[in-house]
Order: structure tokens, then C-alpha cells, then sequence
């Protein structure tokens, strides 16, 4: 009696082109998850050396829908009650200015080390809160990416 087509054990399958080798020099098991090398890789490159101490400055500002945070892990955008969060090793630099078109608007650019940007806006109530909010700013930013080698 055959087995009809279709049944039995799976047919095997070459890996891709690049695929790592199978453990223990054999075919790895049928359904078998990839598992990267233990401890993985790195989730953001390093070329800035160290992480900035925990203890350094913070700054928040925000609006009804928006905020920016920027301390020691990173910068923090959140629009629209969605957040991306940068840490300092996914951050490129930080761009901040008053709207162009007036008002009291702080506008906030994270680049990150691939070209991408991301943007954000807090309206403040008064001109002299964005005037207070580009003071704090400067100086917080320019603690954590000042000792940092400049971006390849």
C-alpha cells in the first residue's frame, strides 16, 4: 500500500541564500523558529560611545494633543496620542524653532542616524511660554549631544 500524495512527512526545503546553518550540522527541525546568536544583535548602532549619565537635565513641554520629552534615554515625541520614542543611540541630532508662520508654536526634529525625520509641534498658550520652553531647550539638548563624535 502507498501513501497517497500529499501525506507523510514534510518534503525538505533548501534554506535562502544566506540563511545561517542548521545547529549541529544537520537540517533544522520542520517548523523550527531562526533564533539570531545568543544576546542578539545591538538594537540601535553605538557610534556615540558611551550613554549619557542618568542623572542629567530633563525637558517637557507639551499641549493638549502633543508633547516632546527630552532627558536622559532619549527624546520622546508624542502626537496625537501616538509615541516614538528615541533613545540618545537612535538619535542623529534634534532640531528646535519657533513656527516660521508666528504664533507660539515650538516645532521639535528628531534625525535619525538613517535620514529619517520626525517632527512635532507644541502650541503654547502665550509667546512667553515658547520663549521660556526655546530657552530650557537649548541647553538640555546641547548636554547630551555635545561630547558626541559627530554622526558618519
Amino acid at each position: 500500500m502507498t501513501t497517497p500524495p500529499g501525506f507523510g512527512p514534510p518534503t525538505p526545503i533548501q534554506p535562502p541564500y544566506g540563511a545561517p546553518p542548521a545547529p549541529y550540522g544537520g537540517p533544522a527541525p520542520y517548523g523550527a523558529p531562526h533564533q539570531a546568536p545568543y544576546g542578539g544583535p545591538a538594537p540601535y548602532p553605538a557610534p556615540y560611545g558611551p550613554p549619557p549619565p542618568a542623572d542629567g537635565p530633563e525637558f517637557v513641554a507639551h499641549d493638549r494633543r502633543n508633547s516632546v520629552i527630552v532627558d536622559a534615554s532619549g527624546v520622546s515625541l508624542e502626537i496625537n496620542g501616538h509615541t516614538m520614542d528615541f533613545p540618545w543611540p537612535a538619535v542623529a541630532t534634534v532640531h528646535h524653532a519657533p513656527s516660521p508662520h508666528g504664533g507660539a508654536v515650538l516645532m521639535v526634529a528628531v534625525a535619525h542616524p538613517s535620514g529619517m525625520l520626525y517632527e512635532c509641534r507644541i502650541d503654547a498658550k502665550r509667546k512667553a511660554q515658547l520663549h521660556q520652553w526655546l530657552a530650557e531647550l537649548g541647553p538640555v539638548l546641547h548636554y547630551y549631544l555635545a561630547n558626541r563624535p559627530p554622526h558618519a
